[in-house]
């Protein structure tokens, strides 16, 4: 089984800073992409970023060139390091990530996990 632990949320202020860290363990063979959605109330799952296995990157419009979005792929992590955040980056954010695992038999699947989820409150 694959597990998926997330961290770094919190509370800042407009402006300041946050980075948060997406952990998968178990018995992964290969991550092929590793994704960041947020959600805040009352409003749909919108993906932030996402970054493939050869590093392909990609933004949505509303945090390019504040959100940098990176891999450790020998520790199956990802990052999301936030920078000059707004009050409208609040929610919670979600990371997923696109994996090929083994199951009984020895055939390889493709599967997605999420993780559960971390808030982000951009306050003064």
């Amino acid at each position: 089984q694959v597990q998926v632990v997330e961290s770094g949320g919190g509370l800042v202020q407009p402006g300041g800073s946050l980075r948060l860290s997406c952990a998968a363990s178990g018995s992964i063979f290969s991550i092929n992409a590793m994704d960041w959605y947020r959600q805040a109330p009352g409003k749909e799952r919108e993906l932030v970023a996402y970054i493939t296995s050869g590093g392909s990157k990609k933004y949505a419009d509303s945090v390019k060139g504040r959100f940098t979005i990176s891999s450790d792929n020998a520790k199956n992590t990802m990052y999301l390091q936030m920078s000059s955040l707004k009050p409208e980056d609040t929610a919670v954010y979600y990371c997923n990530i696109d994996l090929r695992r083994y199951i009984m038999g020895g055939t390889l699947i493709r599967e997605d996990y999420w993780g559960q989820g971390t808030q982000v409150t951009v306050s003064s």
